[in-house]
């Protein structure tokens, strides 16, 4: 008999496991069987709750993608009326908060790039993560550069994916700090017009 209230609980453990499983890796290459140990579950139940290990990972990515948007309110929400400029450097910020920028996260969004490839779901997911950035960057960036705001929040999100591919390619723990200065640069010598 099926454990009443277990389903969002077994769930998140298996998204969890997916992301760990997964940092720990650095590929996809890794199997059910693996991850549902990780969560303390038969791969059976897994493959229940998801259907098949792609669908388990882009739940993971949208669990990712989900607490990456909660540190980009927090983000916004603490410098709301300080204007365009510190609202955009509150987004640019919040992609290397804790939780986001990460070994296990890191590795996550390696992969997710490489499945968007081939995977029309994970393209998808992919587009909606991209489309969002542009926005948000494009509303505060157009007060601040004008007609070069399309222009400069492509390369701003381009350096944001280049400081993680860096950083999931390199040995050790991710440096926040680092990530957030080679952005920042790039964005300083935008906003004074000089790059």
């Amino acid at each position: 008999m099926p454990k009443i209230g277990a389903e969002p609980i077994r769930r998140a453990a298996l998204v969890k496991a997916t992301i760990e499983t997964i940092g720990e890796a650095g590929t996809l290459e890794v199997t059910v069987a693996q991850i549902a140990r990780r969560a303390g579950m038969s791969s059976a139940l897994a493959h229940h709750y998801f259907g098949s290990k792609e669908q388990i990972f882009l739940a993971a990515m949208r669990a990712i993608l989900s607490q990456y948007g909660a540190e980009v309110r927090v983000a916004l929400a603490q410098v709301a009326t300080d204007g365009p400029e510190a609202r955009l450097r509150a987004i640019t910020i919040a992609n290397f908060a804790p939780a986001s920028f990460k070994r296990e996260a890191i590795s996550a969004w390696l992969n997710f790039y490489v499945l968007a490839q081939k995977s029309a779901p994970a393209r998808r997911l992919l587009s909606v993560y991209q489309r969002r950035l542009r926005s948000n960057l494009l509303y505060e960036l157009r007060p601040l550069v004008g007609s070069r705001a399309l222009a400069v929040a492509e390369g701003l999100g381009a350096i944001i994916d280049g400081v993680y591919i860096r950083a999931a390619l390199t040995d050790g723990p991710a440096d926040a700090k680092y990530a957030t200065e080679i952005v920042m640069e790039y964005l300083n010598r935008e906003l004074r017009g000089t790059a």
